[in-house]
């Protein structure tokens, strides 16, 4: 099924519709970039990882990639090994075990709107975005090479 909405430029744009049983073995994700922001006053950001959760699967992962010339070029000064403990940190937190602290204790989802939540002037989460797959753990290798590398 799909819609027809017309937006005020006057495009024309069709949103299809899943309704539940029809999603082809698919599930609904959210995901959110994680962002470097070196110099918060003049707002420049690197892309250096993503977070995925899926509801359907009690699945929540991230993969991070922090390119230290592009953060570098943004500040000189910017705390590459503060950023990547914040990085692995997010990583560890998704995997869970002892090395995650407590929020690893709690599900899938609040850990992932845990890790959403701004707690950061340098890292960043941006805004939640949605989608449909059959295997979390590739869509978010996917994400990682599409919209961070």
């Amino acid at each position: 099924m799909s819609e027809r909405h017309i937006h005020m430029a006057g495009h024309v744009v069709e949103r299809h519709i899943t309704r539940a049983g029809q999603g082809g073995g698919r599930d609904v994700f959210e995901y959110a970039l994680l962002r470097v922001v070196p110099r918060v006053e003049r707002g420049e950001c690197v892309n250096a990882g993503v977070v995925l959760y899926c509801r359907a699967r009690g699945w929540v992962g991230a993969r991070t990639h922090l390119d230290e010339a592009r953060l570098l070029a943004l500040d000189p000064a910017a705390d590459v090994a503060g950023v990547r403990a914040a990085l692995d940190a997010v990583e560890r937190v998704c995997a869970g075990g002892e090395d995650a602290g407590p929020a690893a204790q709690d599900d899938a989802g609040r850990r992932f709107r845990w890790l959403i939540a701004p707690r950061s002037a340098v890292v960043q989460p941006g805004p939640v975005h949605t989608g449909l797959t059959t295997d979390p753990v590739a869509e978010t290798e996917r994400l990682l090479e599409l919209l961070v590398r």
